[in-house]
């Protein structure tokens, strides 16, 4: 489970669920007319708009922060949270329309005219919309797509062809210099490069202004192989920092923490450390 995965959008979605719950136990009606129900006197009413938009807000979060979410009916865990925040403000509209609903032997109670929509329903429907409109909104707009929890800044980038910082992830026993140059493992004996290049064979060199950098991408993103195949090796994800080894025109030769190497195609926004 990654938190650092969130999104801003996630954020927001967090945030109109929160406001849900705190509306389901606010007065349904407006009035002074004794004791008025809130959503949690109505099953139907909190099932359907309150419950429904909770669950479909923790549904979406799940699926960003599991590494594998499963299907739900054939959805992914996010489609279906998205289909049920949906379908809680679609709720909420229309129980605003009209506010009495099951409770009409209520309406004696305000003297046979309809009552008001309370505050309950109002904000509620207030945070159904924001919540709907975040879930379906979040994979289409760039701003929303930026990570929630800012990536910690890395140290002060390594050299070409010096070891990695403790701590990023390769095993210590055998290191592998940036670069293809193998280094000494346990017991003197040499070191795979990295990229899975053995030794002596030699490496494409690097363009010759560019200097390593450490860099987090805004949201996950393939890495392909370096022999131009479309078949991703790995997929970075937002909260870890990576070193760009490479650069390839517009695209970086990145490395990641497990000592595979490959081709970052898709640079926009990404976070230099």
């Amino acid at each position: 489970m990654n938190i650092r995965s969130l999104t801003r959008g996630d954020g927001v979605v967090i945030g109109a669920a929160v406001l849900l719950f705190i509306a389901s136990f606010l007065d349904t009606f407006g009035g002074d007319e004794g004791d008025i129900p809130n959503a949690w006197d109505n099953l139907g009413l909190v099932m359907s708009m309150y419950i429904a938009g909770i669950a479909g807000a923790a549904l979406i979060v799940m699926a960003r922060v599991l590494p594998q979410p499963p299907k739900v009916a054939g959805l992914d865990l996010g489609q279906f949270g998205v289909a049920l925040t949906i379908f809680a403000a679609w709720t909420s509209f229309w129980t605003v329309i009209d506010p009495l609903g099951a409770f009409d032997d209520l309406l004696s109670r305000f003297g046979g005219r309809e009552p008001d929509t309370g505050a309950g329903l109002i904000l509620g429907l207030i945070a159904a919309l924001l919540l709907a409109s975040a879930a379906v909104a979040t994979p289409l707009v760039p701003a929303l797509k930026g990570a929630l929890v800012p990536a910690p800044r890395p140290a002060a980038p390594q050299p070409y062809g010096a070891q990695p910082p403790a701590g990023y992830g390769y095993p210590g026993a055998q290191q592998a210099g940036f670069g293809g140059q193998p280094q000494p493992g346990q017991h003197g004996q040499p070191g795979q490069s990295f990229g899975g290049q053995q030794p002596g064979q030699p490496a494409a060199p690097p363009a010759a202004d560019f200097s390593p950098f450490w860099f987090a991408v805004p949201v996950p993103r393939p890495l392909f192989p370096e022999d131009g195949s479309q078949t991703p090796i790995a997929e970075l994800a937002p909260g870890t920092w990576y070193l760009a080894v490479e650069q390839r025109g517009p695209a970086l030769v990145a490395q990641t923490q497990d000592g595979r190497r490959g081709v970052l195609q898709d640079t926009s926004g990404i976070q230099r450390g």
